[in-house]
């Protein structure tokens, strides 16, 4: 995934980890679909898309 660097820790100490937060609203979102919608499955990737251009940080808004 995303190789961390000063720069990124030092972002994630003054606002929290941001990627962390993400995936926890989306299982938390899979979790509510799962029980309201429990005959159509809904597909959970394993893992992350890949491709072929190195992941970038967060950008500031």
């Amino acid at each position: 995934m995303f190789q961390q660097t000063p720069v990124y820790d030092r972002l994630v100490a003054e606002r929290g980890d941001i990627l962390v937060q993400v995936r926890g609203e989306a299982d938390r979102i899979h979790r509510d679909l799962a029980r309201v919608l429990p005959q159509t499955s809904v597909p959970r990737p394993s893992t992350p898309p890949s491709s072929s251009a190195p992941e970038q940080p967060p950008r500031a808004l």
